[in-house]
């Protein structure tokens, strides 16, 4: 049985809403050191001069990182827009990475275009977590230009309009796959996408923003108390993934369905005419 702990916070505000971040470099424990200096090497090495700046996010560098755990998220910058082959070298290398570093569960290596993070006349997720819950750890650090952010419709459209086509991805690569180990990736992936969809459906109500998982399961849960178990349920696959594709794909097309239906009915009040991005 999955031990749930009761960790993270939501985004603390100023006086006018604005999400602060609170992530810093000295709130990092030391045993990341060596996990962050490699990938700063890697992404390094293989963009050489196009490399702009690179940034981690996520529980790590706000300084409640678990040791084994803690999932090490970056992302890379780059002066133009990279190419498939930089792409595809750089996701061959996060297995060998993660391998190398027992300290985290998990390594992800992200690419994008400074003109791409730049560019927010509309919503940009990327933007909006760099802003928000990333530190520069190497290059000129784009975060002072970004725009300050609220927890309002644009954040919750980001997460509800995409979940219907992740949820088909998940469940099409879950079928027919004997592989544990991309089995147990896709139902990481997938738990947490839908963990996070459920704090959506409340932040035009609740005006308040996570992205750690239990206070997202929580809220939600107060919410819409007759789903608290099945989102439990995707909680704790999240935290610890599962191989039975049965099981995943039942749970998708069941509890998967209704956050479907919950998700366009929010879309059809605040989004109508389905932008995949609304102005900030």
């Amino acid at each position: 049985m999955t031990t749930i702990k009761e960790i993270g916070s939501f985004c603390v505000t100023d006086s006018d809403g604005h999400i602060i971040n609170h992530s810093d470099w000295n709130k990092i424990n030391s045993i990341f050191h060596p996990v962050i200096n490699d990938v700063v090497h890697t992404y390094c090495t293989l963009l050489q001069d196009d490399l702009h700046s690179v940034y981690i996010r996520g529980s790590i560098p706000k300084g409640i990182g678990i040791e084994g755990v803690a999932d090490l998220d970056t992302i890379a910058v780059t002066k133009q827009k990279p190419n498939k082959l930089q792409l595809k070298r750089i996701k061959e290398v996060e297995d060998a990475l993660t391998q190398n570093h027992t300290c985290v569960d998990g390594i992800e290596l992200s690419v994008y275009c400074k003109e791409d993070i730049l560019n927010t006349a509309s919503f940009s997720i990327i933007s909006f977590i760099l802003q928000t819950h990333s530190i520069c750890v190497l290059g000129e650090d784009l975060i002072p230009l970004l725009p300050r952010y609220k927890a309002n419709e644009a954040l919750a459209n980001d997460h509800l309009i995409h979940l219907q086509g992740q949820i088909k991805i998940a469940y099409d690569d879950l079928q027919d796959n004997s592989d544990v180990e991309d089995i147990k990736d896709c139902c990481k992936w997938i738990m947490k996408i839908i963990v996070r969809a459920g704090l959506a459906l409340t932040i035009t109500k609740e005006n308040t923003y996570t992205r750690d998982l239990y206070p997202a399961y929580k809220l939600f849960s107060e919410c819409f108390p007759e789903k608290e178990s099945d989102m439990r349920k995707a909680l704790e696959y999240a935290i610890t993934p599962i191989k039975d594709t049965n099981e995943l794909l039942l749970f998708l097309n069941e509890f998967g369905s209704w956050m479907v239906s919950e998700a366009d009915k929010w879309l059809q009040c605040h989004n109508p005419n389905r932008e995949l991005k609304l102005k900030w």
